[in-house]
């Protein structure tokens, strides 16, 4: 009789136990509900869930959160459709914006027709590999290395490697995500607004007879395109030329002009354009290592 009574009794008990804790889990499911608006579920549905960071939150669900919270511009996500970001904003009632719209930018142009070797690199066929051994054998090696681990993370296939071993970017295709610029190994990647037009396809650190017997498209830090730019627009940084974009409203296609070398361009139309003075160079074939000149 005693065990049958402590078994209805431990019965009990948990029963009320179990009633006690469902009735605290009620009571603290009211207090501590955080409402979420339903709309951010149908924004994020809108969304192409590339979760590539490029609009400056952690993901697509974020950029919803955002969104509906007015705190972001649906035209802030560059991978988005045209017609969707419209539709989106129709469907807050608010206005679409207007994006800045970036791209990665290489800042070298020296492929194997115009820059030279110091040695051969073997092993691993990445950038990163290349890079821990000697700096991957390029006789500048500030250079792209031309292995394409930038070609590899792009999601978008925006960057296509070319016959000279130097990556494209499609600027239609990027969405400025920045893998490209994590994944570069010389740092030579960056994200432009398409309105910076002056570029300095370069990051030369070495004197300018050395850069240009090493790459014929160096940067020499001769100072002509300084001269020949807007107060403050441009400046030398040692043995580069670089470009103060905050002054870009100032930048002239005539800055490019006198570049004896070519590493100073102006992008227009999906093209480097090099200024008159740049050498002509039509030689496809790869320049000898330097320990064969």
């Amino acid at each position: 009789m005693d065990a049958v009574l402590g078994v209805a009794l431990a019965g009990a008990f948990m029963a009320a136990l179990g009633g006690l804790l469902a009735a605290l889990l009620a009571f603290a499911s009211k207090r501590l509900y955080v409402y979420e608006d339903p709309r951010i579920d149908q924004v994020a549905g809108l969304l192409p869930q590339s979760n590539c960071g490029a609009c400056g939150t952690a993901g697509c669900r974020n950029f919803a959160e955002e969104l509906v919270a007015g705190k972001i511009e649906p035209a802030k996500c560059t991978v988005n459709a045209p017609d969707m970001t419209t539709y989106i904003a129709s469907f807050l009632g608010v206005s679409a914006g207007e994006a800045d719209k970036r791209v990665a930018r290489l800042a070298c142009a020296g492929g194997k027709h115009v820059a030279r070797m110091r040695a051969h690199y073997d092993g691993l066929g990445t950038c990163r590999a290349a890079a821990t051994v000697g700096g991957g054998g390029k006789a500048c090696d500030w250079g792209c290395l031309g292995l394409g681990d930038c070609d590899s993370v792009c999601d978008f296939d925006a960057i296509t490697m070319n016959q000279f071993g130097l990556p494209v970017v499609d600027v239609d295709k990027c969405t400025a995500c920045g893998d490209c610029v994590d994944v570069c190994p010389k740092a030579l990647f960056s994200l432009q607004s398409v309105a910076n037009k002056l570029w300095v396809a370069c990051k030369n650190r070495a004197d300018g007879d050395t850069a240009e017997m090493q790459c014929e498209v160096a940067c020499t830090a001769c100072g002509r395109c300084v001269q020949d730019a807007a107060p403050g627009l441009m400046r030398l940084d040692g043995e580069l030329a670089v470009v103060d974009y905050a002054m870009n409203g100032l930048a002239k296609p005539a800055v490019i002009e006198r570049c004896p070398t070519g590493a100073i361009v102006w992008l227009e139309g999906g093209k480097a354009i090099k200024g008159k003075a740049a050498k002509k160079i039509v030689r496809t074939a790869p320049l000898p290592a330097l320990s064969e000149v």
